[in-house]
């Protein structure tokens, strides 16, 4: 008996804190190169959010529906450069200024522009992801239950999104060899 091929340590990385039973099952489908069809069965319906206005409206009809007394957002935004300097898929930011004698705050959301291309499902799941940074900054419990409160497969959608990343990332190292 043969022992099971491990994945690269780089399409690992989106999969990480994951546990190595369900890395395993998941092993065979990315190695054999068929995640991304697998999950564009899977999540076939795709979206016209391509411009910053779009994804602006898009943002604020799930802002209004779930989180009407959180602060207003002053910017929504697709942003290039996300994923390569922070090492995230979405930023939510606040910054403090002084207006007169008083302190303001402005909040921004930034979305990596690779959700322009990816199925509707998981720009849905990045959108929830930042909004309910409006409330909880922290990754916890609370976080995730209002993730959860507002997708109710939240956590199916950001595991699903981490294959698909992770499939990229296979893709690239074998167009690069």
């Amino acid at each position: 008996m043969s022992a099971p091929v491990a994945l690269p340590a780089k399409a690992l990385a989106p999969l990480g804190g994951y546990p190595p039973e369900l890395i395993a099952q998941v092993t065979p489908t990315l190695l054999a190169g068929q995640m991304h069809a697998l999950l564009q069965r899977r999540y076939a319906e795709a979206h016209a959010v391509r411009d910053d206005r779009a994804l602006f409206d898009f943002v604020n009809e799930r802002k209004q529906r779930f989180l009407r007394n959180a602060p207003p957002i002053a910017r929504i935004a697709y942003d290039a450069k996300i994923r390569l300097l922070q090492q995230a898929l979405g930023t939510h930011t606040r910054r403090t200024q002084v207006q007169g004698g008083q302190l303001k705050s402005r909040r921004e959301i930034r979305i990596a522009t690779l959700f322009r291309d990816l199925p509707a499902a998981f720009l849905e799941m990045i959108v929830v992801h930042e909004l309910a940074h409006l409330k909880e900054p922290e990754h916890d419990k609370a976080f995730y239950g209002l993730c959860t409160h507002m997708l109710g497969d939240y956590h199916q959608r950001e595991f699903d999104l981490r294959l698909w990343l992770a499939a990229d990332v296979l893709k690239d190292q074998t167009a690069s060899s």
